[in-house]
């Protein structure tokens, strides 16, 4: 499992929110639902786990 998809397995778990970049778009605090084989289910949409670029797990939701 590779390091990305372990923090985003960690953030489901946790309910943390997340920020990233998606094809040249960026996404801030967005709420990762479910993670399948290679692809990721958030509150704004259907994301290819490949192709996110500077993830950050935003801890201090609370």
């Amino acid at each position: 499992m590779s390091i990305e998809k372990r923090f985003l397995q960690k953030a489901i778990e946790d309910r943390n929110l997340i920020s990233f970049t998606y094809e040249g778009e960026s996404y801030k605090s967005v709420r990762p639902l479910i993670m399948s084989n290679e692809k990721i289910t958030c509150n704004v949409g259907n994301f290819e786990i490949g192709k996110i670029k500077k993830l950050i797990v935003l801890k201090e939701r609370f």
